[in-house]
């Protein structure tokens, strides 16, 4: 892997993983508000805390490049879960375009779970960290 593609798969996780981490925090911040929208759309208030963590944790876990594989699974399909509940008014534009937006970023960490966090990760550092020397270093990203 060239540091270019590093730096590029980087700068991905971050992008992705940003809308997670601040929209958990924007939950916390107003919770009673995000409880009554979900409320709103029949789902049940008790799913907010394990909504906030999964934006939160799961975020925070792309883009540290930690455990990314399984925590981009799990976006993935938060994203296209969040999608089917609340932006399936195909008459409102803006509904559509959230929903795209959800089905997009799903794709994104379809990718990462596919190809890896990259060189420039905790995944790789560890995987790295496990090697014994006793054949040639494995690829990060295979390992993982």
């Amino acid at each position: 892997m060239t540091r270019l593609q590093a730096g590029i798969i980087l700068v991905a996780r971050f992008m992705l993983s940003l809308i997670f981490i601040v929209e958990a925090w924007a939950k916390l911040a107003d919770y009673a508000g995000t409880l009554r929208y979900m409320e709103a759309y029949g789902v049940a208030g008790a799913l907010l805390p394990p909504a906030i963590l999964v934006e939160l944790f799961g975020g925070l876990l792309v883009l540290a490049g930690f455990l990314s594989r399984m925590a981009a699974l799990v976006l993935a399909a938060f994203a296209i879960l969040t999608a089917l509940v609340f932006h399936l008014s195909f008459g409102d534009p803006d509904q559509v375009i959230h929903f795209y937006k959800n089905v997009a970023m799903a794709g994104g960490f379809l990718l990462l779970a596919a190809y890896g966090p990259g060189a420039w990760s905790v995944d790789a550092r560890l995987a790295q960290d496990s090697w014994d020397g006793s054949e040639p270093a494995p690829r990060a990203e295979r390992r993982i």
